[in-house]
This record gives structure tokens, C-alpha cells and sequence, in this order.
């Protein structure tokens, strides 16, 4: 099982009246309700992480690890492919499930609203959060209700 996740307006929401936390590491805090959704949908479904951020490039997948770890979050993670040629977030998604050979469920938690207009085999298994709230339980248990589908049909 895997989550494709972003982390702008999911793991760290967008508000314009309150300034990001940057830790240590040099990257965004999580909020506390994103991490405790993200760590459920992990805990109950031991689902990997590919990440689909824009920030993917700026750290490799042991740097992400512990970006992740560092904010309570244990997972195996991966990363996109760069997005040289400036693909939107949807074409970016169509172009991996193009390439990949996915075998096994996913979800896709992000912001972005494009992702609305994806073929509706992936569409279903898309979350489209609020960028000023980010992730939340109810979000996480709808996650894990699509992880756990047993079947798999991507068309």
C-alpha cells in the first residue's frame, strides 16, 4: 500500500496570517492533527509514503525519513521523479501510474484541485484536502477505508 502524499495544505496547512515554523532541519513543522491523521493511516494499514511535493528534490529519501521521523512519523519513503519538464501535479501523477506497475492500493493526499480532473479509476482513490486545515482524522480514516479495498483496478 502506498500514499502518494504532498505536504503543502496536507502535512503543513497555508495560512497567510500566520507565519510557518521551520525547524532545525530546515523544513516546515507539521501541524499536530496532520501527523496524528498520517500516523493512522500508517499504524492501520502499514502503507509507504511516495512523495509528490514540490519540495521532493530539495532532500533525498534518507533526508525525508528523517524530516519525518524528526516530527514522530516513522515510515519507508520515497520520492517522485524530478519535475524537469514543469508538469502540473496531475500531469506529474499520470506520468508515474504511466510508468509504474502498481500492484498494490494506494491514495493520493493533496490540495491541489486539478487532481479532481484525473481518470476516475484514480480519481476514487484521491483525498482533496483544505490547504488552510491539512489533513485530518476524518480524512485519514477515509484513506485507510480506500487502502483496504481489496480490489484493484486501475484503467
Amino acid at each position: 500500500m502506498v500514499i502518494l502524499l504532498d505536504i503543502d495544505g496536507v502535512m503543513v496547512p497555508t495560512t497567510t496570517w500566520k507565519p510557518t515554523e521551520i525547524l532545525s532541519d530546515g523544513f516546515a513543522n507539521f501541524s499536530t492533527k496532520a501527523i496524528i491523521s498520517l500516523q493512522t493511516i500508517i499504524k492501520s494499514t502499514g502503507a509507504s509514503i511516495l512523495l509528490t511535493t514540490s519540495h521532493k528534490s530539495r532532500f533525498n529519501k534518507f533526508q525525508w525519513e528523517e524530516i519525518f521521523k524528526t516530527r514522530g512519523i516513522v515510515a519507508n519513503i520515497d520520492v517522485l521523479e524530478n519535475n524537469e519538464d514543469n508538469l502540473s501535479r496531475k500531469e506529474e501523477i499520470l506520468r508515474w501510474f504511466s510508468k509504474a506497475s502498481i500492484s498494490e492500493n494506494f491514495v493520493i493526499l493533496d490540495d491541489d484541485k486539478s487532481l479532481n480532473g484525473l481518470p476516475d479509476s484514480i480519481k476514487n482513490k484521491t483525498i482533496v484536502t483544505s490547504g488552510t486545515v491539512g489533513l485530518t482524522i476524518d480524512q485519514a480514516n477515509e484513506a485507510i477505508n480506500i487502502l483496504r479495498k481489496e480490489e484493484f483496478i486501475l484503467a
